[in-house]
């Protein structure tokens, strides 16, 4: 399965629930998450996208551990499954 699938079924299951995942690019700063999920209710949630079975980078799991530490919800992706479980 490719991560491009998954993010496809992010992006859909996210309108559905009346939301958005919007691409996050940020220029300056290398290994953010790939997303940023915005939900009803204000709910913010970040996700970066793996193929099965893949990890993150040690730089990507840096700002991982760094956006955790501010209170944020951080979230690793690498099935279906999972993007599914956001939304429950």
């Amino acid at each position: 399965m490719l991560e491009k699938k998954i993010e496809q079924r992010l992006r859909v299951i996210a309108k559905k629930a009346g939301g958005l995942a919007a691409k996050w690019v940020s220029p300056g700063m290398a290994g953010v998450p790939d997303r940023i999920v915005f939900l009803p209710g204000g709910r913010i949630i970040f996700v970066e996208l793996k193929r099965p079975g893949e990890k993150p980078t040690p730089l990507q799991n840096r700002i991982i551990e760094m956006l955790r530490g501010l209170g944020a919800d951080v979230r690793v992706v690498d099935s279906m499954e999972k993007a599914d479980e956001i939304f429950r």
